[in-house]
């Protein structure tokens, strides 16, 4: 338990940085903490269970204890926000932390996010450098990267929809990702299990296995089940996603350099995976507005991966800023589909980040 001297520094760190939200211009707002577990459910699928604290509310239902604030806050600006907007908070986040050792459930969390459709380039941009300047001098590592340029590059490819959209659905779990991305390129053998399915399946039509399997256990329907098998059956059927392409994605989920250097070598791939030329341009775009806040870009750490195991949101530009055998200490990114999911039909270009407050006193020596 955390003793009330040290929550009270850790407190201060927190408002202290709040404050330098305040003065960048943004808003502060509040966030409930328990929130409908339908919305998280929805967007993230079960998964989300497995690192949140979930209860039942007798009168509204499953519940879940705030994982974190954005997409309150996004769900809050979608519904009555101003255009642009700019918007900070404080408050605590709860998380299951079992596998990461004795890592606190609960923290303070300070975090400061940017609605403007304007410019988004320029508003990455700012965000990072904001960050940037908040947590200089506590020898911090940044890292940047762009999930948006992966995303393109699996749009691109080659091969059925629904594969595109297996791998689409699990940018955000890299080893489901590389697992999928090594069948789809023939790279990997069928495994028994799905081998031994196949050949039932073409011994006999499906609703013939399905009568013959027994009663029900679960809530798919026949007509559920039977889709299921023909979508097996047709991407067995497919062909592998042809070599060089396959050989392209496996280098961008690799590629990490000084962000300069990464756009030459993605500007020498686009004409091999033109898909991705948009995404690039807007990396380039970001570059240029980065160099005009100040930042190095010949020097700042690019990795095409980076934020690909954190909350299921970031679609564009993200960061993280690290300091030896720690979490990151600062983390964000870009979220545009997060706001056209939660908008009712409405979207905006969105971007932000949050700072850990107990990470930063420790830094300082403060705790």
């Amino acid at each position: 338990m955390t003793q009330p001297a040290t929550k009270a520094v850790i407190r201060a760190e927190a408002e202290r940085l709040f404050a330098a939200f305040q003065a960048a211009g943004a808003m502060p707002v509040e966030a409930d903490v328990l929130l409908p577990a339908e919305v998280m459910l929805d967007l993230y699928g079960e998964d989300i269970r497995a690192r949140a604290y979930v209860t039942q509310d007798p009168l509204r239902g499953e519940m879940m204890l705030r994982p974190d604030f954005t997409v309150p806050v996004v769900q809050a600006h979608m519904a009555d926000g101003a255009d642009p907007a700019r918007y900070c908070y404080m408050g605590e986040v709860f998380r299951k932390q079992e596998h990461l050792g004795n890592r606190a459930s609960a923290y303070l969390q300070v975090g400061f996010e940017v609605f403007d459709r304007a410019a988004p380039e320029a508003a990455d941009a700012e965000v990072f450098a904001l960050f940037a300047g908040l947590v200089s001098g506590l020898g911090l590592r940044a890292v940047t990267g762009d999930i948006g340029i992966l995303m393109a590059a699996v749009r691109g490819l080659e091969t059925t929809e629904r594969r595109r959209a297996a791998l689409l659905r699990h940018v955000w779990r890299p080893k489901r990702f590389r697992a999928l991305l090594d069948r789809f390129a023939g790279r990997a053998a069928v495994s028994a299990g799905r081998v031994a399915l196949l050949e039932r399946l073409a011994t006999g039509a499906a609703d013939d296995l399905i009568a013959a399997a027994g009663a029900f256990i679960g809530l798919r329907a026949p007509e559920d089940i039977a889709a299921r098998a023909q979508a097996l059956i047709e991407d067995a059927q497919a062909s592998p996603i042809k070599a060089p392409e396959a050989a392209l994605l496996y280098d961008l989920l690799g590629l990490q350099a000084p962000a300069a250097a990464a756009l030459g070598h993605l500007r020498g791939i686009t004409p091999m995976l033109p898909a991705i030329a948009p995404a690039v341009d807007r990396f380039a775009a970001r570059l240029e507005a980065l160099k005009a806040r100040g930042v190095a870009v010949d020097t700042l750490a690019f990795e095409a991966s980076l934020g690909r195991t954190s909350m299921e949101y970031y679609d564009g530009f993200v960061f993280s800023f690290h300091a030896n055998g720690m979490p990151a200490v600062a983390t964000g990114g870009r979220y545009d589909a997060l706001t056209a999911r939660l908008g009712a039909g409405r979207s905006i270009p969105a971007v932000g980040g949050i700072i850990r407050p107990h990470l930063v006193a420790a830094l300082k020596g403060a705790i």
